[in-house]
C-alpha cells in the first residue's frame, strides 16, 4: 500500500479529505493526520510516506516550508499535493520548485478532483520508484498501462483491431461512445526556455492538471501527456455533445486557456481533428489535428479541421503509421538492429529535406515520447543517454536547425541500441517466464498462441520462437503439460467425470483430451485413475 499523510490545521478539512474517497480502492493507506508542518515532518521521518496532502499555510511550519525542507534534504519522496485558497495562490508558484505534483483549491475540492490529483501523484510516485529501483504497486502499473494503451492508440501502433479490443477489455476502457475526437494542445510561454528542467516539468504538470480538471467537467475525456509542452485530449462524445461538439470543445479549451493564463501566465494553441465513430479510429482524428496545428496562431489559437477551407496543401507531418509495425516490434522486442534501421531511415529522410524544421522537430518529439512511454524505465533510460547535455533530453526543444535535431536523434538512436543490446537476452528470458506464469494462472481456459501473444503485445510467431529458444519444450507442448498436471490434480481432489475435466480445461472434446493425456503420461485418463486408486468415473 502507498502511505499518505494529511496535514491541515482545520479538523473539518482533515475529516472531509479522509471521507471523500475510497482510499483502499486507490491502494493508499493514511498513516497519520496532523495540524502543522513540523508534526508532518516528524511523521515523514517515521513512516517514509510516498504522498503528503498539506495545507499551504499552517502554524509552526507551513506546507510550503515543509515541501522546501524535504526538497533541500534531497528526498525523492514524498510527493506533495498542496491545498490552497485563491488569495494564497501566489505561494503556489514557489511550490513548483519542490516535489509538488498538484495544488487543489479548497473551495473547489470534490471527490472527483481529489481522486484525479491522487492518480497523478501515484503516477509520479511510480516514476520515482522506478528511477530509484523500487517496485511500484499494482494500481500504479494499471495507470501506466492505460497511458501506454492511449499512446499506442493515437499513434496507430496496435498490431490489429483484435489486439486493441483485447487490451481495452482487460483495462476496462469504455469503447461504446457514439463518437470521439482528438485535440493536440501546446503550452506556450516565453519563460519556458529560461526555466530549469525541474521547473518546466512542475509548471507543465500543474498546467496539465488544470486542463484535465476543467475538460472533464464538460465532457468525458482522456488527457494524455506528450512532452513538457504538449498534450493530447481524446473527447468521448455522447449523443448530446456530439451534435454540437465544436462549441463544447471551443468553450472548454477557451476556459482552460483563460485559467492557465491567470494562474501561470501561459497560453495554449490547440488544433482539433474531425470526429470518428469508434475509439479505434481516433488516430485519424489525432493526425488531422497534427496536420493543421501549424496554422493555429494568436488570432486563431483554437483551430478545427473544418476551419481549414482553402486549397493550400497541409504541411506534411511525420506519420508514425508508416513505420508502425517496425517501431512496435523494435520497442516490444528490444531489437537493436531494427531500431537502428528505423531511426536511420528517418534521419536520412530529413537530411535530404533540411528546410523542414517543424516536421523534423515533430518527428523527434514523437519518437521521444514513444521512447519515454513505451519502454520499461523509458524515462530513466533516455535521461541516462542525455545525462551530459544541458537540460537533458529536453534540450531537443532548444534546437533551432534540422542538422541539430538529426544529431539529437543519432544520440538517442545509438544510446537506445546500446541499451537494447545489453537488455536483450534478459528481456527475452523474462518474457518466457511471464508467459509461463500467465499459462499457469489461466490453465483452465482455452489457451492459444494468438491469445497469449495478444496478452503480451507481441506477435504469435515471435512468441513461438522465444518459447522454443528459452524453454525445454515448445509452446503447445508446455500448455498441454500444464493442463495434464491440472487434470491429475482434479482427478485426485474431486469427483468430476473425465468429460467434465476435459470441458473445464478448455479441450475441444473428451476424446482429444484423452489423446493429449496419454501422449504426456503414457497412459489414458482412466488408466491413471485406476492406477492411482481413484474411484472410477464414467
Amino acid at each position: 500500500m502507498i502511505k499518505l499523510i494529511i496535514a491541515d490545521d482545520e479538523p473539518l478539512v482533515q475529516a472531509g479529505i479522509k471521507s471523500m474517497v475510497n482510499w483502499e480502492e486507490l491502494g493508499i493507506s493514511i498513516v497519520g493526520t496532523v495540524a502543522n508542518g513540523s508534526a508532518a515532518y516528524e511523521l515523514i521521518c517515521e513512516h517514509q510516506p510516498e504522498i503528503v496532502i498539506t495545507d499551504i499555510k499552517m502554524p509552526v511550519m507551513s506546507g510550503l516550508e515543509l515541501a522546501r525542507k524535504c526538497h533541500e534534504e534531497g528526498r525523492e519522496l514524498p510527493v506533495f499535493i498542496i491545498l490552497t485558497s485563491y488569495e494564497e495562490f501566489q505561494f503556489v508558484k514557489e511550490a513548483l520548485a519542490y516535489q509538488v505534483v498538484n495544488y487543489l483549491i479548497k473551495l473547489e475540492l470534490t471527490p472527483e478532483v481529489l481522486t484525479q490529483a491522487l492518480r497523478q501523484a501515484l503516477a509520479k510516485v511510480a516514476e520515482l520508484q522506478k528511477s530509484m529501483g523500487q517496485p511500484s504497486d499494482s494500481y500504479n502499473s494499471l495507470y501506466l498501462m492505460k497511458e501506454q494503451f492511449y499512446t499506442r492508440l493515437i499513434f496507430n501502433l496496435f498490431e490489429s483491431e483484435g489486439q486493441f479490443h483485447t487490451q481495452a477489455r482487460n483495462l476496462k476502457i469504455r469503447i461504446d461512445y457514439p463518437a470521439y475526437v482528438a485535440g493536440y494542445i501546446e503550452i506556450k510561454s516565453e519563460k519556458l526556455t529560461h526555466m530549469s528542467s525541474d521547473m518546466q516539468i512542475n509548471l507543465y504538470a500543474s498546467s496539465l492538471q488544470v486542463a484535465r480538471e476543467l475538460i472533464s467537467k464538460h465532457c468525458a475525456c482522456h488527457v494524455l501527456s506528450l512532452d513538457t509542452r504538449h498534450f493530447c485530449v481524446i473527447f468521448f462524445l455522447s449523443e448530446d455533445s456530439r451534435k454540437d461538439y465544436r462549441n463544447m470543445i471551443l468553450e472548454t479549451l477557451t476556459q482552460v486557456s483563460v485559467m492557465l493564463f491567470n494562474y501561470y501566465s501561459v497560453t495554449i494553441h490547440a488544433s482539433v481533428g474531425a470526429p470518428v465513430s469508434t475509439l479505434y479510429q481516433v488516430s485519424v482524428s489525432y493526425q488531422d489535428a497534427r496536420q493543421i496545428f501549424s496554422r493555429a496562431n494568436a488570432d486563431t489559437p483554437i483551430l478545427f479541421l473544418e476551419d481549414v477551407t482553402d486549397n493550400a496543401p497541409l504541411k506534411n507531418v511525420f506519420n508514425f503509421s508508416l513505420f508502425r509495425n517496425d517501431i512496435r516490434k523494435a520497442y516490444d522486442e528490444f531489437d537493436e538492429k531494427a531500431l537502428y534501421d528505423i531511426f536511420t531511415s528517418i534521419i536520412e529522410l530529413f537530411d535530404a529535406q533540411q528546410t523542414h524544421y517543424v516536421q523534423a522537430l515533430d518527428a523527434a518529439g514523437n519518437i521521444l515520447y514513444l521512447s519515454l512511454s513505451l519502454l520499461t524505465n523509458g524515462e530513466q533510460i533516455v535521461s541516462e543517454i542525455f545525462r551530459d547535455r544541458s537540460n537533458g533530453y529536453r534540450c531537443l526543444y532548444e534546437l533551432s536547425t534540422v542538422p541539430q535535431i538529426l544529431e539529437w536523434l543519432r544520440v538517442l538512436r545509438d544510446g537506445l541500441c546500446a541499451d537494447f543490446a545489453a537488455q536483450n537476452k534478459d528481456y527475452k528470458n523474462h518474457i518466457v517466464v511471464n508467459v509461463k506464469r500467465y499459462i499457469s494462472e489461466h490453465v483452465r481456459e482455452k489457451l492459444t498462441l494468438n491469445k497469449v501473444a495478444e496478452a503480451f503485445n507481441i506477435s504469435p510467431n515471435y512468441l513461438s520462437v522465444l518459447f522454443s529458444k528459452y524453454n525445454e519444450i515448445g509452446f503447445s507442448d508446455y500448455i498441454n503439460q500444464r493442463k495434464v498436471e491440472e487434470a491429475k490434480k482434479m482427478m485426485r481432489d474431486g469427483d468430476l467425470k473425465i468429460y467434465e475435466i476435459s470441458d473445464l480445461l478448455g479441450f475441444e472434446s473428451a476424446f482429444y483430451f484423452s489423446r493429449v493425456f496419454k501422449k504426456m503420461t503414457g497412459i489414458s485418463p482412466r488408466d491413471y485413475i485406476n492406477s492411482s486408486h481413484i474411484p472410477t468415473l464414467s
